[in-house]
């Protein structure tokens, strides 16, 4: 029995730690055009201030990293479909932020990030039905890609 809860809990460490992965690259990227090539380009008067990034994202992905392991423990592992949906917002994610500060690609970004939030809202709906919580996790990402 302690194999299996130890078992768990590493499942489900290795779940919310997957987001960051691509997060820690994606700060790695940033950082160095945050003040120069970012600063220079026109933003909509919403766009929020630098330092909120930072805590949202870290926020956001132990969210996702969290209904990640409630689907997965909930739903037939990784065969599962809504498992499978959450991998293509999480490759989409992950590739926005190189397309944006590394390439500077606007108009691929922005097709990204459109692609994101129906990945995100397709989670939302998907997840409901095997795990409410999951679902709630993933609403708050959905709110901040309409940013």
């Amino acid at each position: 029995a302690n194999y299996c809860m130890m078992s768990d809990n590493l499942k489900l460490a290795a779940a919310v730690a997957l987001p960051y992965l691509g997060g820690i690259y994606g700060g790695y990227i940033t950082k160095n055009e945050v003040n120069t090539w970012y600063k220079t380009i026109k933003k909509p008067c919403f766009t929020p201030p630098n330092w909120v990034f930072g805590p949202m994202w870290s926020t956001l992905y132990g969210c996702m990293g969290y209904a990640s392991y409630l689907i997965w423990r909930d739903d037939g592992g990784f065969s599962s479909c809504a498992l499978r949906l959450y991998g293509i917002q999480l490759a989409l994610n992950w590739s926005w932020t190189p397309t944006f500060f590394k390439y500077h690609n606007i108009p691929l970004s922005v097709a990204i990030i459109l692609s994101n939030l129906a990945a995100v809202a397709g989670c939302v709906v998907k997840f409901r039905p095997i795990n409410v919580t999951a679902s709630n996790l993933m609403v708050p990402l959905l709110a901040w890609l309409t940013l």
